[in-house]
Formats: structure tokens, sequence, C-alpha cells
């Protein structure tokens, strides 16, 4: 299709073509470019990247469960320990339900929401989108059983991984872990309180009650977090192999009193934001990576919209404009314009940070220069990167080609979102997905039965997981589409959270353009 819309732009623009012929030319000309841009359809995308969301529930799914292939799962997840852990989300494609990965899951749908609520309820997925977000806060709130305690984890990894088993049939290990005062995780406490607190927001108006139960929450994890101060992996050694925190515990505490403040407008968030921002890394650390483990980027843009958004602040500006310039430094890094430090990008022009599940990094790129490309045009502001000067539209842009890279614009011609348009991954590393469906077949497969049965076939997965992101391309824009190859082909529920906003923000910007005065003149 692409080969063929360049040949006939390369025919109208060949010489000696009749007048008349030349203005029809034009014209097709202008409804190819229009059919071009129509070609992504980020209304589809964004439908299946919240129906994802539903495919990685666990415990009892509710009567609108609209991933059939799915049945309830985890529904003694927390016997052991006397307490009730039922529900949340596994993470990837195994069933550990891990605590950090899944409160940034829930951050970033919420500030997605936060930010597009009007665009993502044109679109019809609000409801879904709200669906999402409360999935993970009815089990932040089970897992926040006492003001200082905060369950982490259920299920370990090493046991888990040695088995290849639909969660239906669950035959491993489902054992509990949490931090406390004596086991302290700032991380963990940080993140979920911040989930919380952006969700508090999201319902505000629709739900106050329950968004108030969440404030309350949140507030109770910050204290806490900061009061008993500590990283996460330290008192749980069994996260360190999947998701230790390299960054430390800095970065969620200023995170989380941002999100309270957002929440509360009490002036103690902002003064701990502002007070610590130095010793914590907020006005210090340049980062060209956004990350369930790494969050100075995306406080920085907060503080950033704190700072040009909002008059009150100004008592504040020269630590927020120290905030300030590291987000530009990120932005700039991202558009490829910083004198050096910039991030890498493959030859097809897609962000490259790491080898291992890269999309992640992709998406949050994405999501803050989306964030910082709508910051600049509503202050009519621009950019500058050293010598240059970049606009809003220049930002948003860079932001598209990155998500239409994932949809299928990309050497591979390769959609990365699972289950959006004609060619997509089919055999992602995913238990459930790849083994056939417990609705359909209930009988029971076995720890090591469904390695030998399911992993290593070489057969398309029998369950579609529609809307996970998964890994991607190397740096090299390849991209090999097998079970075993879990650094491409796994997907994340943290990859594809920031989609979500952005996919509505780039359906707007669609609509608008479709109905701009030149084509709305033919």
């Amino acid at each position: 299709m692409e080969e063929e819309h360049k040949k006939k732009l390369h025919h109208c623009g060949a010489p000696k073509i009749p007048r008349f012929a030349q203005s029809w030319c034009l014209l097709l000309s202008i409804f190819a470019i229009s059919a071009g841009a129509r070609a992504l359809d980020y209304a589809d995308a964004l439908r299946k990247s919240l129906l994802y969301f539903e495919a990685q529930r666990s415990g009892r799914l509710p009567y609108n469960q609209r991933v059939t292939w799915r049945d309830h799962s985890g529904l003694t997840d927390g016997l052991e320990q006397g307490v009730d852990l039922v529900g949340g989300y596994y993470d990837a494609g195994d069933h550990v339900k891990f605590g950090l990965p899944m409160a940034f899951t829930v951050t970033m749908l919420s500030w997605g929401v936060i930010e597009y609520r009007q665009q993502i309820a044109v679109a019809g997925e609000l409801e879904h989108a709200m669906e999402a977000i409360k999935w993970g806060t009815d089990y932040f709130i089970k897992a926040h059983t006492n003001p200082n305690v905060l369950w982490a984890e259920v299920g370990d990894g090493d046991t888990d991984h040695y088995c290849w088993q639909r969660s239906e049939d669950m035959t491993t290990s489902r054992q509990a872990y949490k931090i406390d005062e004596n086991n302290p995780g700032s991380d963990l406490a940080g993140e979920t309180a911040a989930a919380m607190a952006a969700a508090s927001i999201v319902f505000k108006r629709t739900n106050p009650h329950f968004s108030h139960l969440l404030l309350l929450h949140a507030q109770q994890l910050f204290e806490f977090g900061d009061k008993y101060r500590g990283k996460y992996d330290e008192s749980l050694g069994v996260v360190k192999s999947y998701y230790a925190s390299v960054s430390g515990y800095k970065d969620e505490l200023l995170w989380a009193a941002l999100w309270l403040y957002k929440a509360t407008d009490n002036e103690q968030y902002l003064r701990y934001v502002v007070d610590n921002g130095h010793s914590f890394g907020g006005t210090g650390w340049a980062i060209t990576e956004f990350s369930w483990d790494v969050k100075y980027a995306g406080l920085q843009v907060i503080a950033s919209q704190l700072l040009i958004e909002e008059e009150k602040h100004k008592v504040h500006a020269h630590i927020l404009e120290q905030y300030r310039s590291k987000a530009e430094f990120y932005i700039c890094a991202c558009l490829n314009k910083n004198n050096d430090s910039n991030v890498e990008r493959t030859p097809g022009g897609l962000l490259y940070i790491r080898q291992w599940n890269n999309m992640q990094y992709v998406s949050t790129a994405a999501f803050l220069l989306t964030i910082y490309s709508d910051l600049l045009q509503n202050s009519n502001q621009k950019l500058k990167c050293h010598d240059k000067t970049v606009d809003y539209g220049e930002i948003l842009s860079f932001a598209k080609s990155q998500i239409d890279y994932i949809l299928g614009s990309n050497p591979m011609n390769m959609s990365y979102l699972v289950g959006y348009g004609s060619n997509y991954p089919t055999r992602v590393h995913h238990r459930g997905a790849s083994i056939v469906s417990y609705r359909e077949s209930k009988g029971f497969i076995g720890c090591t039965q469904g390695y030998d049965h399911w992993f290593s076939r070489q057969e398309r997965n029998p369950n579609v997981l529609v809307g996970a992101l998964v890994g991607g391309p190397d740096s090299h824009d390849n991209f090999v589409d097998q079970r075993n190859n879990y650094m491409q082909t796994e997907a994340c529920t943290y990859n594809t959270a920031p989609l979500v906003g952005v996919l509505a923000k780039l359906l707007e910007s669609e609509d608008q353009n479709h109905t701009s005065p030149l084509l709305a003149s033919f």
C-alpha cells in the first residue's frame, strides 16, 4: 500500500503532463496524503490498548469482562498470610503480582485520563480507562492493610518462571511479601502513593467518596515511605532479580509529593518538593529515560507545569526553574537536539534506550513529549535546546512518529501493538495467550507440561493478547517473532499504559486536521 502510494505521487510529479491532468493529480495527491494520514487508526489503537488490561487481570473477573479467553485466577492470594490480596494485575507474561510496576502502570493510566479526559470520552473509552485504573487501586487498598504496612508482591519470579501454565491452573508459590517499619520500601510506598493520589483526581467528580478513600491511603503511604526510608529491594531480596530499584527511593518520594500536591493543593507537599529538590536529585539529575524505576523526568515535567501554568507558584520559581531545565534536557535529548547525551535512535527513527523491552521507554517518552508540547502550546512558549529553538508542533510531531512506528510505520511493517493492523506479533511471550483458553479446555495443564506442549510450539498463540505493546525491535529495527525471544516479544502493563493518553491526543489532532479549510474546500 505504501509503495503504491509513493508510485502515485511520483507519477503525478512526472514532467510534461498536461496542465488539466496536473490539476487532477494535485487534487488526487491531496486526497492520497489525507488517506495516508488516516491509515493509522488511533481510535482503534486506543480501544485495543485499554482492552489489554482486562487480559492482565488477576482475581475474580467481572460480568462485563471483554477478554473472554481469560477466567478467574489467584483466588487464594494472601490466604497463607491471613490477608485478602485477590485482584490486581499480572505485570507481563508471567503470574507474579509485582507492586512497583503495577503502581507505575496505574499512575500513568491516571495521568493520561487527567490530561486527556475529554478526548478519551469523545473516543468512547473513558469508562474502560477508569475501570482499568480502579482494578489496580482496589487492589492497592487491599494491600495497604495498615498505615505502615504495604504488601509488595504475591508469588515469586523464580518458581513462577520455572512453570509455563495458565493463571487459571497455577500451582506455583503464592507467598506474599510486605514492607513495614522494620523492612522499609520508600520507593514502593512512594509510587503506590503517587498512583492512588493521581487516581483520586480521576474519580474526584464521579465518585467523591472513593476519591477521598484513595487520597487517605496515598497520604498514609507517603508518610510511611518518608518516615521509614529504605529501598524495597534491600528489604525484599525476592524482587531484586526482577524489579530492582536502581534509582533508589528519592525520585519516588518527590513524585508522590507532587501528585499529592496536585490532588490536595496542600502547600506542605509542594514545600517538600522544593526543599528536597537538590538533596533528592530532582533539580540535579538530568536523565534520558522515564520508567517504572526512574521517575525524575516525569516529576520534572510536572514541576514545569506548576511553574508555567499557575501564577501562585512564582514564589518557588527559582527551584521550579531548576526542575524545568532538567525536564527540557530530557525533551531535547529525545529530539536529538542536545550537544551531547541524546537518546540513540534506530535507523528507522525509533528511540532506543536498551535491548530488553525497549518499547517501555518509547511509550513513556511519547507521553512526556506530548504533555510538554501541550504545555508550550497553552503558554505560547518555545523550547530552547542549546542553540536551537523548537515549537510545540515539532515536539508533538516527533511523539507522533514514535507512535506511528509502534503501529506499523517502520522498516518491518510490523505493528508492535498486538491485535492492531494486519501484521503484528503472533507468538507473544505470554503464558495465558500461548495456551488453549481455560474456557475452551478446562483440563489441567501442569507446570512443565506447558513448556513441553505449548511453549515450544511454532504455531501462533491460540489467544490474541490484544493491546499488548511488546518489547519491540533491536537497535537495527530487526524483530524476531518467537515465543522464547522474551526481550522482544514479552509485553508489560507499563508499556501500554502511557499510550492511552497519547493516542487520545493524536486522535483529537487528527480530527482537527481533517476539518482544515484546505480539505473542506474540496
